[in-house]
């Protein structure tokens, strides 16, 4: 007897349930509930055991569709493989498959916080620009399509950059799935990012610098981030590492940034004038402690927040001018104070010195010998670079260094 679509249909049974086959030794059936229901299945005996495997609820499951899973899961028997056990496996591993929301913890603990010092910014982005979409599927669910409708909503938005940075995060955290064994295979691999980058080249000029100066003092802004916006500017460092300073990284005239902090894994020593120091204040303790999170730093986000705050960064901002210079980063001031040093004769070397660049010297052979720390070289460059700073600020010349700082430190553990 061969199934048809109206035998199906019609199938009724007064026992509690009722096997029904087609055929003589096929294995497909029907199994028939007093109550209505009817099931398909496929009946089989793998390595000497009897299997009962089920193909479907009728008529979510039409004859059709119950025949097409009935030839899949003959062909697996055919290749020596047990279709049912696949079928509880993948179950098994489909309940073990973490969902994005839990894996993006999993990935941060486990892996971002152990080799990447932006750990924080990593997790931000990707709790807020996935989550809401994201937040209760099963990480094997994703597909590509999935993160180009994100990555276009987040570049119509006007945050091109933060688009090309949430591909690079979300990429890098499907690898590290596919080597937890977590999904076979990572779908973002090879997709091109949403927008061209072009490298930033804003430098403030020495007029710029001037006026940011005297605007931060009456902008608005905390003292922790005017003093931490200057200290960039006067040390020539990173925001995150002067952000996130700590008193014990300071010994008398000298900062030594950690290696654990440094972004190239190379411990850096900065010379502090009197100019830094007065912006540095007394105390114990993060220099720019957070006010929200008590014995942690500021981030750089706040900075950049601050920034935002005082100065139109977009046609559509409606923030009041108060710096009355052109938009900028933070990052942006240790560009201009490499600019300037550049202008009064520094030389290249030198430069990448101070800042601590990863020149092909320091990559080369004569690193390994060559250990001497150039601190005299530094300390004249930025004892320099302290008196041009004041002359350029206050409109005086001079050759020792004074400061320039109106407000006192307030100290916070």
């Amino acid at each position: 007897m061969k199934f048809t679509d109206v035998y199906v249909r019609n199938l009724k049974t007064e026992k509690r349930l009722e096997d029904v086959r087609e055929g003589e030794g096929e294995g497909f059936g029907i199994r028939v509930f007093a109550t209505g229901a009817k099931v398909f299945f496929y009946l089989y005996r793998f390595d000497g055991k009897r299997r009962f495997m089920r193909l479907g609820d009728y008529p979510t499951v039409s004859l059709s569709e119950a025949r097409k899973r009935l030839t899949a899961a003959r062909k697996k028997l055919d290749e020596g493989k047990d279709p049912l056990g696949e079928r509880m496996q993948n179950a098994i591993d489909r309940r073990r498959t973490p969902f994005v929301a839990e894996f993006i913890k999993e990935y941060i603990e486990r892996h971002a916080k152990l080799h990447n010092r932006g750990w924080k910014e990593i997790e931000r982005a990707l709790k807020v620009n996935l989550l809401p979409q994201w937040d209760r599927r099963k990480i094997s669910d994703i597909r590509r399509r999935d993160l180009v409708v994100i990555l276009d909503e987040i570049a119509d938005r006007g945050a091109p950059v933060m688009a090309n940075r949430v591909l690079a995060y979300t990429r890098k955290m499907f690898s590290y799935a596919v080597k937890r064994d977590v999904i076979e295979t990572n779908p973002f691999m090879g997709m091109d990012r949403p927008e061209r980058e072009t490298s930033r080249e804003r430098a403030l000029s020495w007029e710029e610098i001037r006026t940011l100066w005297k605007n931060l003092e009456t902008s608005g802004m905390s003292d922790n981030v005017c003093r931490c916006l200057k200290l960039i500017l006067v040390t020539g460092q990173r925001p995150g590492e002067v952000i996130g300073m700590h008193t014990r990284e300071i010994n008398d005239d000298w900062w030594t940034i950690p290696t654990e902090r440094s972004k190239n894994k190379q411990a850096h020593r900065v010379f502090l004038t009197p100019l830094a120091k007065e912006l540095i204040g007394e105390g114990e303790g993060y220099v720019f402690p957070s006010p929200a999170n008590p014995g942690k730093s500021l981030e750089v986000r706040t900075l950049t927040s601050a920034i935002k705050g005082c100065l139109p960064h977009t046609p559509e901002s409606r923030a009041e001018d108060r710096l009355k210079v052109a938009y900028f980063v933070p990052h942006d001031l240790r560009r201009s104070a490499a600019t300037c040093w550049a202008e009064m004769g520094f030389s290249g070397e030198l430069i990448d010195r101070l800042q601590n660049h990863i020149t092909r010297q320091k990559q080369g052979v004569g690193h390994v010998y060559n250990r001497y720390s150039y601190d005299r070289e530094k300390q004249a460059a930025l004892e320099a670079w302290a008196r041009k700073l004041i002359s350029i600020t206050t409109g005086r010349d001079t050759s020792k260094v004074l400061s320039i700082v109106r407000k006192p430190r307030l100290v916070q553990e």
